[in-house]
């Protein structure tokens, strides 16, 4: 590891200083109220392929975001430049911008009372340690790319990579908030092919963490690739019709993610969620828990504010089935005639922390053990989601399950249903994958039509 030639966390004040400068500007100009984000990373990757070196990339960029109200108007700007004559021209196109916009009787800050006012918790978020050398970056890729095509049966490779990256963010509000953190991240990853011609299939992995220490072993990533890849050679096809439907731990995740965009306040504000009308409601059997916790120390979606300066909380998303509240920032709460809850992301959006749904009673055998025909995916193709409609359809892949065993590779199948019939009978096994920023098991629904040959 290279231990860093300057603590980024030591920049902390001068950011904060920045973008507080930047707020008073644009009070001083004629914004009745303004908000600064200031953001600095420092990134860096190498990767390799077929055992030769074929990139190595380093980056670094800082850039201020402003976004200032004139009554009920508002506009937003950003720059790189933030010497003293660049910020006064910024404010003053963005001055002028505001007043020529459109009232808006949503826009604002965060209500005052609302603000974090006390020290944010140490998420420990940042690894001391530094960086791993390019050396080194190089040296754990090769590591990973080596052990999966090691595995028998690959024959050639996409590669493997690594990378690192340093981030610092500040938020300052025209009310007097100013707070900011620093955070580091680590990446390894493995991607190769297997079996020959027409019958190639891919597969990958990776992980990241916050802490370099907290990284699997490259070896681990890269065998898990290479196995996967393996085992989906000669795959075979799904006849159509309505079975039950198991998505793996490295899919499942994106079923709580369309919940989560479902529960956006700004999307129920605009019309346009599959979850208009159903607030509060009993959507999923009740063994179902998804938590949401933006505080976990070293967490990779942690933080302990949001964009607009309010605390962050633990708090359950779906508890015993049913459904929390819409996730709501300033405007749209405005709009809703509610208060924001925590979760704005910027730019008219909202999001969580670190999403867990909780592990159920049974294993993932036991969860198909009752399976005449059905199919475990452990791949998803394309977008095929309406949140306005809930209507799901999406290209897969995975293996056959008959007479509750995992049987043969299948793929270039489609599932398709409704999220709202698939909430409603989920089943969840007990083998949460804790790897990722969304901790989910193996999920189960019998809602769905499969079209195969």
């Amino acid at each position: 590891m290279n231990a860093p030639d300057s603590d980024p966390r030591d920049t902390l004040p001068h950011l904060i200083d920045r973008a507080a400068d930047a707020v008073a500007r644009a009070r001083s100009a004629g914004a009745d109220a303004a908000e600064a984000v200031v953001r600095s990373v420092r990134s860096s990757g190498v990767s390799v392929r077929l055992g030769a070196l074929e990139d190595v990339e380093r980056s670094e960029d800082s850039d201020l975001s402003l976004r200032l109200y004139v009554g009920q108007k508002s506009a937003s700007v950003s720059t790189a430049d933030v010497s003293p004559a660049a910020l006064d021209a910024l404010v003053e196109r963005a001055v002028a911008m505001a007043r020529a916009a459109p009232d808006n009787p949503w826009a604002g800050l965060a209500p005052d009372e609302l603000l974090l006012r006390d020290d944010p918790p140490d998420l420990d978020l940042f690894d001391p340690a530094g960086e791993p050398s390019p050396e080194g970056m190089r040296a754990l890729a090769q590591e990973a790319e080596d052990a999966a095509r090691s595995v028998p049966g690959v024959t050639n490779s996409e590669g493997g990579s690594a990378s690192a990256n340093v981030a610092v963010h500040v938020l300052a509000t025209s009310q007097g908030f100013a707070r900011g953190y620093a955070a580091t991240g680590y990446s390894l990853s493995a991607s190769v092919l297997a079996g020959d011609g027409d019958m190639m299939q891919r597969d990958y992995d990776w992980h990241s963490a916050r802490h370099f220490a907290d990284c699997e072993a490259a070896d681990m990533i890269g065998r898990r690739a290479g196995e996967r890849a393996v085992a989906r050679i000669n795959p075979g096809s799904l006849p159509s019709g309505r079975m039950p439907v198991l998505f793996d731990p490295r899919v499942a995740g994106s079923l709580i993610g369309h919940l989560i965009s479902g529960m956006s306040g700004p999307a129920i504000a605009r019309g346009k969620s599959f979850l208009i009308g159903r607030e509060g409601a009993q959507l999923f059997p009740a063994g179902i828990i998804v938590e949401d916790d933006p505080l976990r120390p070293r967490g990779l979606r942690s933080h302990a504010f949001d964009s607009e300066g309010l605390p962050t909380r633990s708090s359950r998303m779906v508890d015993a089935g049913v459904i929390a509240p819409w996730l709501c920032d300033t405007a749209s709460a405005r709009q809703l005639g509610r208060q924001p809850t925590g979760h704005a992301a910027g730019h008219g959006g909202v999001t969580t922390g670190n999403l867990s749904l909780l592990p159920g009673p049974r294993s993932r055998a036991e969860l198909m053990a009752d399976i005449k025909d059905g199919v475990l995916v452990t791949e998803l193709i394309g977008q095929g989601v309406d949140l306005m409609t809930g209507d799901y359809s999406r290209g897969a892949s995975g293996w056959r399950i008959i007479n509750g065993e995992i049987a043969t590779p299948v793929a270039g199948f489609t599932i398709a249903g409704n999220l709202i019939d698939m909430f409603a009978d989920l089943s969840a096994a007990n083998d949460v994958d804790r790897r990722h920023a969304t901790h989910v098991p193996t999920l189960r629904t019998d809602s769905l039509t499969v079209a195969g040959d």
